[in-house]
């Protein structure tokens, strides 16, 4: 084991983590709906987050009037998963560094991997339920798209990490905050001009592995 320049690496998840665009559009696709008019507000700035989830639920709904988290999380049983998790995580923890996933997706989500892959820790947003497993048409905002770089430093103050000892990984604009925060950043699998502008480092391929060059590459000085 090293001593590398790093003790926090933090990975969005959806598109990055998760092999598809997002944990929200994997759940569109299994009802059959469209979130396209949201979306288009959202990027506009004329909806925020919160209405966004409400939008989404909203089209749920009117496929399954009672939809339930239950239904949520068969949707997303089968959601995708980007290759070398696994082996990604592992070498980070064996080196000392620890890794964390910082998303605006479904937390259902970003709980499984986090459980089944060694992350020591992850934020994303909730889905909120009545009583009887039933969604109530809002969620709880862990994760503020508009500035994802609140909850890095959450993580960073949780575990004593500076700044200058972070990399992020991400794939989109609402990325770029995460990456302000950070020594090193990474656009995995880019999908705007933004973030790549933004990313001291741009990697494409299928496997999340290729981040490791990169991040165990600088010893500590």
């Amino acid at each position: 084991m090293t001593d590398f320049a790093y003790d926090l690496v933090a990975f969005d998840m959806d598109g990055v983590l998760v092999d598809y665009v997002s944990s929200w559009a994997w759940v569109h696709r299994h009802f059959q709906v469209d979130n396209s008019e949201a979306l288009g507000l959202f990027k506009a700035g004329k909806i925020d987050e919160m209405e966004f989830i409400r939008r989404d639920i909203a089209l749920w709904r009117t496929v399954k009037p009672d939809v339930g988290i239950r239904d949520v999380m068969d949707a997303l049983k089968d959601v995708p998963m980007i290759d070398g998790i696994q082996e990604t995580v592992a070498a980070l923890r064996y080196n000392g560094i620890k890794a964390v996933i910082v998303s605006g997706g479904i937390d259902l989500v970003a709980q499984r991997i986090a459980l089944g892959f060694g992350f020591d820790d992850y934020a994303a947003n909730t889905l909120l339920t009545h009583a009887d497993g039933r969604l109530t048409g809002e969620g709880h905002l862990n994760v503020d798209l508009g500035d994802k770089g609140v909850a890095l430093r959450g993580f960073m103050q949780k575990y004593g990490v500076e700044a200058d000892r972070v990399a992020s990984i991400g794939n989109s604009f609402v990325d770029v905050k995460m990456f302000q925060n950070s020594r090193l950043s990474i656009a995995f699998n880019p999908i705007d001009d933004e973030v790549r502008r933004a990313a001291d480092v741009v990697l494409e391929g299928r496997n999340i592995s290729h981040v490791l060059e990169p991040i165990l590459a600088e010893p500590q000085s």
